[in-house]
């Protein structure tokens, strides 16, 4: 691919993420994004934790040593761990010296937080390189990331209260815990780190950039960027069941209880694929509301594919502000419907009528009825929807086309 102008060169990207193996949605999108971009002739260079289940690098000397919280450790490892959430000084040295080797062009960064630090901005801007950040959740407005308490969206920071994260504990339900991010809140603030040393905020939904707006963040600096999917890679060679699928965590905030209550009233068979705090909770609730549920456990790869393959279609049915789902737009892929909740930017990966339905949040009844007006569709009429979707992510949401808005991006910045 030829470089865009004023990108002429050797082209290096220095990717930065706290873990260097498939954790989660935001390394897989870290992973992604390195792949597309080497595809793409650009020299590409980690910078992440050390950690037992990292990928091999060439690079992963200049990794920072190993944070993993919830182990039991003494009160000294445990001061260093929270100095180091705070503003990590032994990142910077680290970062430095990656720099040094390898000066890039342009630096991204993905999950940063509790782990490398915010620190690593401000290394960053003294050694002028243009940064850029993939905002996957709500740290720059929340310290606790989600906007969510006890199950609930919660906005009281808004207006600068950021002291409500230690009034609520908002961290695990621990005051020594959310105490330590309130410090990491009001350091990074008062330095300015985020708002002065990171050039451009990449945001997947247009829910994300309007609620960043909201909260004071300047939209100039918000860029519009959607995830992205290869359909591809995708097999929609699926012969329809008789339910309905739920992939994810099983934690509050997804409303799994919401969908269980919605399935045992609708009389629809539910597959929930997952684990989570909540499992026996919600175990205990389909059998004593008779609901034909079945719990796989955590399922990847084919496995998954598989289930989301056969279903009538996937569902979520979250209760907080969730970003852009990765799943809704493999879902799509996989040539199957969506249902969702109206929350976060879910309603934006969702035509109704044409490649799904959205139902209330929170709200069984609605949740319900939604399930049965799907489940009356005939199988048709629900591969119809999903190839709609499947054709929407190749025309819209394509790794080519993620590739070249990043570009641009990062042409403008460079």
């Amino acid at each position: 691919m030829n470089a865009p102008a004023g990108m002429s060169g050797a082209r290096r990207l220095l990717n930065i993420n706290n873990y260097f193996y498939r954790r989660g949605g935001a390394e897989a999108v870290f992973f992604d994004h390195s792949a597309l971009f080497e595809e793409a002739g650009w020299d590409v260079v980690p910078f992440a934790m050390q950690h037992e289940q990292n990928l091999p690098s060439p690079w992963s000397d200049y990794f920072v040593s190993e944070i993993e919280y919830g182990r039991d450790i003494g009160l000294r490892d445990k001061v260093v761990q929270a100095a180091k959430v705070i503003y990590s000084f032994e990142a910077q040295r680290e970062l430095e010296r990656l720099i040094d080797k390898a000066r890039p062009s342009i630096a991204h960064a993905h999950n940063i937080y509790h782990h490398l630090s915010p620190a690593v901005f401000q290394t960053l801007n003294k050694a002028g390189i243009p940064t850029v950040m993939t905002a996957h959740d709500l740290k720059l407005a929340c310290p606790a990331y989600k906007m969510l308490r006890d199950g609930k969206v919660c906005e009281e920071c808004k207006g600068g209260h950021i002291y409500n994260v230690m009034v609520h504990r908002c961290i695990k339900g621990s005051l020594p815990l959310s105490g330590v991010v309130f410090a990491e809140t009001l350091l990074h603030k008062t330095l300015g780190t985020y708002r002065n040393k990171v050039d451009r905020f990449v945001v997947p939904s247009r829910f994300y950039r309007e609620k960043l707006m909201e909260w004071g963040w300047p939209g100039e600096k918000l860029v519009h960027i959607p995830n992205f999917v290869d359909v591809a890679s995708f097999s929609t060679d699926w012969e329809e069941g008789d339910y309905f699928v739920f992939a994810g965590r099983l934690a509050p905030e997804k409303g799994v209880d919401t969908l269980i209550r919605a399935a045992a009233a609708s009389g629809q068979k539910l597959m929930i694929a997952g684990t989570g705090p909540e499992e026996a909770r919600l175990k205990k609730l389909a059998g004593d509301l008779g609901a034909d549920a079945t719990f796989t456990g955590h399922l990847s790869g084919a496995n998954l594919f598989r289930l989301i393959g056969q279903s009538r279609a996937l569902v979520l049915p979250s209760e907080w502000y969730e970003n852009a789902p990765i799943s809704v737009l493999e879902a799509y892929a996989l040539g199957r419907p969506v249902i969702g909740s109206d929350i976060g930017g879910i309603p934006e990966l969702i035509r109704p009528g044409e490649t799904g339905a959205i139902a209330a949040p929170a709200s069984a009844d609605s949740l319900a009825d939604t399930l049965a007006r799907m489940a009356e569709r005939s199988p048709s009429e629900r591969t119809g929807m999903g190839k709609a979707g499947r054709q929407w992510v190749a025309e819209n949401f394509s790794s080519s086309l993620y590739r070249d808005r990043m570009m641009a991006l990062y042409a403008e910045l460079i």
